[in-house]
């Protein structure tokens, strides 16, 4: 392999080692202009997409570890999301950008060393953010402890009426 061809797939290890998950997408018939507004919108999510070659990102991806499959799923225009957080931004950020543009497709990705399919990407974009998923479970935690709160103080708080009740038809 030429040097320069090493460089590349070597900065392909380099994103593929930093990032939690890639997401691979066919780019075919997407304008210049929508490419960049995708590259915009993945950078609020802190996620990059990069046009690769796909022979040498299917070298990269090898040693980085991945599946040996890749070759076969590695023809056409591809791009590559990698990203330094959570996947379920990015994969939202390509599922609404698809249906509004209808492209990229997304082909397949992998979060750690889980190959995801098409629909399971998707159905990741559809999944809350990490945030909302915590505060969903922080809700459920607290709920019991709120009831049993509640329930403490009904006692207390009824058996004040009654005397005060008592202490008012005293007085008359």
């Amino acid at each position: 392999m030429r040097e320069a061809k090493k460089n590349i797939s070597t900065e392909y290890l380099e994103r593929l080692n930093a990032s939690p998950f890639f997401i691979v997408v066919d780019y075919k018939g997407l304008k210049v202009e929508q490419f960049s507004e995708l590259r915009t919108r993945l950078d609020g999510a802190k996620a990059e997409l990069h046009v690769v070659k796909n022979r040498i990102f299917n070298i990269a991806a090898k040693e980085a570890g991945f599946a040996d499959d890749l070759a076969t799923n590695m023809s056409g225009q591809l791009a590559v999301v990698t990203g330094e957080s959570e996947i379920s931004s990015a994969a939202k950020i390509l599922k609404n950008f698809e249906s509004e543009f209808e492209m990229p497709s997304i082909r397949f990705g992998y979060m750690g060393e889980t190959r995801l399919d098409e629909g399971e990407v998707k159905f990741i974009a559809d999944l809350p953010s990490m945030d909302v998923l915590r505060a969903q479970i922080v809700g459920v935690i607290q709920a019991p402890a709120q009831k049993l709160a509640t329930l403490l103080n009904v006692p207390g708080s009824q058996l004040a009426q009654v005397i005060k009740a008592k202490a008012e038809k005293d007085e008359n």
